[in-house]
């Protein structure tokens, strides 16, 4: 496992200026619509600051021995149009931060998504899928509320903190100036609020992470939990990350109780003050009455801005365990240099090569053959011998830490990879189809493919066999993973995806494992027929389906110590033999 996994398993710290800095290469490219919407906020906000100098001069007016009806009315009306235009410019800033934070976060999951694609098979197998999924769709989802709500909630609050402090320091310098003691408060225990949740969310949101990654893994498992009554034991394990996420909201519940009541308390003490310091300095009714309303204008975002807060410190959160992800640099890369193959003979050598999962716990020491061009060559071995290494390696699902691999005499790291995996074939013991179609599944979702080529490549590997019998033909509905279909029948599909792409090099690891008599009866026609589409390379533990390969490589602790057709391999009596001789008694 790289140094980068073992950091996304932890999740380190990123500081809060670099999060802000890698956030801004997203907003860059809507900068013109975030200054056109703070512009907006601007006027929003200064329409919003004046309608309570309206009912100022309104409850003056009132208190007037000699009322002026007409005044008031024109008043009452003005603060109207006010309010009617401030709402307009309100809807119209929403509707672009809307629509910019929303294209925002479409280039971020489409970013998350390509760089998890480019990963390596080994990568995928120390990152756990929840996880992966959680930060996909859960935390991007955060971002997205950063960009299209809490961002520009803040900046509306804080402007407005600051407008209405200003005109509140217009109306009375000296009651602003007592007032002030009690807005330095406010904001020294928001400080402080806010140190402390951001790590309460920080732990939180790694639970949650967790709990993820915990259902996807045993959801997935179900049957296998069933199968052996394990589901008391997970209820104890899902039981026990439910009470930690349990206790990390019910802090984060907690921290806000204590801070919502506090900051009502400082406004409910301020209101007093107003009154009677409002008496004490002169003001008429109706400048008490706007202070009245503008200390509700100053305190509502104060206890906004604690909410936003909570959304921005999930966001940062979240954007830490997103961007602690996308450090995560794939294992296996093209060459800058790296060339495009039109097409291959099929010659594959393998170089002295050698090869380990872990640093030092060698799986293929100093392996080297040559496989010519339209050969069959099959691997055979014990388990752990590194027959799927040797095909896995092929396709550079996985980096070779020695030696050099070669298809018609290049090397497979000076070729680039959707070039190389796009020439070979791949049909594995384990199938996995995707939810659609039969079509679907074959061509992959490629529109190029006529129903035409997709019924021929079908009929070419005997997979119409039992298409021909559906209802819909090969526009039957495939249920997730194919579960509506026999192992055999998965089978034939994955050899009918394969053909139809026209690979020039076919791998088969294990293919013909756990299927019937009858089903291993067409698929071995099958394999006959596409032997002639180019190279080979078969893996079976059942050395009677192996037996008229052109080429057979005995492997023994990741080493060659075979290699020939099968007669000479028997006629050598070696360890082929030996393993031969004891399937034949045990059939």
């Amino acid at each position: 496992m790289n140094d980068e996994l073992e950091k996304l398993k932890g999740d380190k710290k990123i500081p809060a200026g670099v999060i802000i800095q890698r956030t801004l290469r997203y907003i860059k490219p809507e900068m013109a619509q975030f200054a056109l919407t703070l512009f907006m906020v601007l006027i929003n906000i200064a329409l919003d600051v004046i309608s309570p100098l309206f009912t100022s001069r309104i409850t003056d007016e009132l208190l007037n021995v000699d009322i002026n009806i007409r005044f008031i009315i024109t008043l009452a009306v003005s603060m109207f149009i006010v309010t009617l235009i401030n709402q307009i410019v309100f809807y119209i800033e929403s509707m672009i931060l809307q629509k910019c934070g929303q294209r925002i976060i479409y280039r971020l999951r489409m970013e998350i998504f390509e760089h998890i694609e480019r990963m390596s098979i080994n990568q995928f197998v120390d990152m756990p899928v929840g996880s992966l999924v959680t930060r996909v769709a859960s935390y991007t989802a955060s971002m997205s509320d950063l960009f299209t709500n809490a961002i520009a909630r803040v900046l509306r609050n804080v402007a407005t903190i600051a407008g209405v402090y200003g005109i509140m320091f217009y109306i009375s310098p000296s009651l602003s100036l007592v007032l002030s003691g009690v807005v330095i408060l406010v904001f020294v225990i928001s400080f402080y609020f806010s140190k402390m949740i951001k790590e309460i969310f920080r732990k939180e949101r790694g639970l949650v992470s967790e709990m993820n990654g915990f259902l996807s893994e045993n959801l997935a498992g179900m049957k296998m939990i069933q199968i052996f009554n394990q589901q008391d034991r997970k209820e104890e394990e899902f039981n026990v990350k439910n009470e930690e996420l349990f206790r990390q909201r019910y802090n984060v519940e907690l921290a806000f109780g204590i801070y919502r009541p506090l900051i009502s308390l400082i406004y409910t003490l301020s209101i007093a003050l107003s009154f009677g310091f409002g008496l004490k300095f002169g003001l008429s009714a109706g400048e008490i009455v706007a202070f009245y309303l503008y200390l509700s204008r100053f305190f509502q975002p104060i206890q906004n801005l604690a909410d936003q807060l909570n959304q921005i410190q999930k966001a940062f959160t979240d954007s830490e365990r997103i961007f602690n992800l996308q450090d995560v640099k794939p294992d296996v890369l093209d060459k800058e240099d790296a060339i495009e193959i039109d097409h291959f003979e099929g010659k594959i050598e393998f170089r002295n090569v050698w090869f380990a999962y872990k640093e030092d716990e060698w799986i293929l020491k100093d392996v080297s053959f040559v496989i010519e061009p339209k050969q069959t060559c099959a691997f055979v071995g014990a388990t752990g011998a590194g027959k799927t290494t040797i095909l896995s390696l092929i396709v550079r699902n996985y980096e070779i830490q020695k030696g050099e691999i070669l298809i018609d005499g290049i090397n497979i790291n000076d070729i680039k990879i959707e070039s190389l995996r796009r020439a070979v074939g791949q049909m594995l013991q384990d199938v996995f189809l995707f939810s659609g179609s039969i079509k679907s599944n074959v061509t992959l979702h490629d529109e190029s493919f006529s129903d035409e080529e997709v019924n021929e490549a079908c009929k070419y590997v005997n997979a119409d066999s039992f298409i021909d019998k559906l209802p819909k033909g090969i526009h039957e509905e495939v249920i997730e993973k194919g579960e509506n279909l026999s192992q055999g029948q998965r089978q034939l599909l994955s050899f009918a995806r394969t053909v139809i792409h026209k690979p020039q090099i076919l791998i088969l690891d294990e293919a013909t494992a756990n299927i019937d008599t009858e089903t291993e009866v067409l698929i071995q026609e099958s394999l006959e027929k596409m032997k002639n589409i180019g190279t080979m390379l078969v893996v079976a533990h059942r050395l009677s389906t192996i037996q008229h390969a052109d080429n057979i490589i005995v492997l023994q602790n990741g080493k060659v110590i075979e290699q020939g057709n099968h007669q000479q391999l028997l006629k050598n009596k070696g360890y082929y033999y030996k393993l031969y001789q004891l399937q034949f008694e045990n059939s």
